[in-house]
């Protein structure tokens, strides 16, 4: 079977990019139509689509200027590791993939990485490593697109030492879905030229432009590093103790929060098992730095705050395999849990208020007799808060529960969403959880990039 996009399109398709790059038979197209969604809340793909792999900007400009012509909806895609439907096709149009726009180049002198975006993660992290350098963040799945990760602003577990995506981009070259060029900033540290549209398409979603290439900032590297989990026989014990590390002048890495049923899941499902036998909840502490003497000295006193905050006996890795392995099943427990699972949330709140987000989601999950797994970066306020699977539950009671949440999380001065974004599935929480003012905001500034609205329709707002 073949897609139904009109034969003339796909041969003007066909001579801008090659017809080897023009997918449109519906068997090739299906690894294109999905994302890391749970099932239960991920929307259907329109499988009516065209897949289209550009090989440089200039051939994007010439797809986006076909498509804005023949008002043919386009959707941008990176790896496909998303958790909000972000790039999934809803509608008759071109799946635009960026994988042969791979490329990776390191200036020493300035620290800086000029990236393609279809580039993944992994590339960027080798390519600066080969170069004696460091890309801070950790941002996802490595085999997540650069491209990708910029267009949702992506956080991760480093959030807490070295920021977001945004915090690391420099510049970028974007193409309009008019199919007009924008390069914006660059090797520049400081840019104080006019409105910074650069930071506006940084978390569009897909939906203002089309990010081709980007300049990112790297860093010397941090040669010495230590994994800490440090145990607590409660929930509320273990994230109490976040602010206190903070407040010491001690800036982790890394301070990850996990239960002893879903880490241990995990490792179970991996093969592996977990080091930590005592305890219920668990502070994973990344520690790192660039003198191993004084990388000691903060890990005393980690522990010692630790301790004096009701710590179980933590366990600390210092082997790089120890470390590896740790991180491993920790970064594999929303694979585990995803076939058991409706729905993953990942509320927001002020560092200091985690403890209250969770005493609150306690209360929730006892008033509905179910259990809502929670696991994340407590350093930085963001908490994976899990809906699973209850039977005789239909599709009110999970929006019950998710909206209960999202009430608590902004009642403590925080927001529906730290790191996955706003995509498909989380539309109609936007719009009941934010400001009419807000939402008319972003519905304007969509209308004036994108008139006749062909880019990345259906995301973020309805």
């Amino acid at each position: 079977m073949y897609s139904s996009i009109d034969k003339a399109i796909i041969e003007e398709l066909s001579s801008i990019v090659g017809e080897d790059y023009v997918i449109f038979d519906t068997n090739r197209i299906e690894a294109y139509l999905l994302d890391e969604t749970p099932p239960p809340i991920r929307p259907e793909p329109c499988r009516s689509v065209v897949v289209v792999k550009p090989a440089s900007i200039e051939e994007v400009s010439s797809v986006l200027r076909l498509a804005y012509r023949s008002r043919i909806p386009v959707f941008p895609r990176g790896g496909g590791t998303g958790l909000v439907g972000g790039c999934i096709p809803t509608r008759s149009g071109i799946i635009l993939c960026l994988e042969r726009m791979n490329r990776v180049s390191v200036d020493v002198d300035n620290m800086m990485a000029e990236v393609e975006a279809g580039a993944t993660l992994r590339d960027l992290i080798e390519a600066a490593d080969r170069n004696g350098l460091f890309f801070p963040p950790h941002p996802g799945d490595e085999s997540a697109q650069v491209g990708g990760l910029i267009a949702c602003n992506a956080g991760g577990a480093r959030a807490v030492r070295t920021g977001v995506m945004r915090n690391y981009v420099r510049g970028i070259e974007a193409v309009l879905p008019t199919g007009d060029v924008l390069k914006l900033g660059g090797k520049l540290i400081k840019d104080n030229t006019g409105y910074d549209l650069m930071q506006l398409i940084i978390g569009s979603e897909g939906t203002l432009a089309v990010i081709t290439k980007a300049f990112i900032r790297l860093y010397p590297r941090l040669p010495f590093s230590l994994t800490i989990i440090v145990p607590f026989d409660s929930r509320s014990a273990a994230l109490k103790t976040v602010p206190r590390i903070l407040k010491s002048g001690i800036m982790p890495l890394a301070i990850e929060y996990v239960e002893r049923m879903p880490i241990e899941f995990s490792a179970s499902r991996l093969g592996l098992e977990w080091p930590c036998k005592e305890g219920e909840a668990f502070l994973i502490v990344i520690l790192a730095e660039q003198d191993e003497d004084y990388l000691y000295r903060l890990c005393e006193n980690l522990l010692d705050i630790c301790v004096e905050s009701g710590s179980l006996e933590p366990l600390v890795a210092e082997r790089r395999d120890e470390q590896d392995r740790i991180l491993k099943i920790r970064s594999e427990i929303y694979t585990a849990l995803k076939p058991s699972m409706v729905d993953i949330l990942d509320v927001t709140v002020p560092p200091a208020s985690i403890g209250l987000l969770m005493d609150e989601v306690d209360e929730i999950a006892k008033s509905y007799n179910t259990y809502l797994p929670a696991y994340g970066h407590a350093g930085d306020g963001n908490i994976h808060i899990h809906i699973m699977r209850e039977d005789g539950w239909d599709k009110a009671m999970y929006d019950e529960v998710r909206d209960r949440i999202y009430s608590v999380a902004l009642e403590l001065g925080g927001v529906i969403t730290g790191e996955h974004g706003i995509g498909f599935v989380r539309r109609y929480s936007l719009l009941r959880f934010s400001h009419p003012a807000y939402i008319d905001l972003i519905r304007r500034i969509k209308q004036v990039f994108d008139p006749n609205n062909i880019l990345n329709p259906d995301k973020l707002l309805p």
